[in-house]
């Protein structure tokens, strides 16, 4: 599935524009602990540990978002945004959510 953060794609002409489609993935603050306990993990000011916790967030959030749009008869999202935010008490989750148009490419 064709993924893009912009309205538009050169060379492919959308057919429908169906739904927005999103998706989201919290960590707890489990993760926090974990993380901040392996101080010795950051180099540089960046936490590889983190970083990956992260990542694999933002998978997660993806893999919703590109079903949702499938189950839609799509075959591409455009206008993706990628949102960081920190919820709960306290700030002790980090939420990463992903939103953009579920949409139909002309066959070429």
């Amino acid at each position: 599935m064709l993924k893009t953060t912009t309205s538009s794609v050169d060379g492919k002409e959308i057919q429908d524009y169906l739904e927005v489609v999103v998706g989201e993935a919290i960590l707890g603050a489990n993760i926090f602990k974990d993380i901040f306990g392996a101080i010795r993990d950051v180099v540089g000011g960046r936490s590889g540990a983190y970083e990956k916790e992260m990542g694999k967030a933002r998978k997660i959030a993806f893999k919703e978002m590109e079903e949702q749009a499938l189950n839609l008869g799509a075959n591409g999202i455009v206008g993706i945004d990628i949102d960081y935010e920190v919820v709960g008490q306290q700030g002790g989750m980090m939420m990463v959510s992903v939103s953009g148009t579920a949409v139909k490419f002309k066959k070429s």
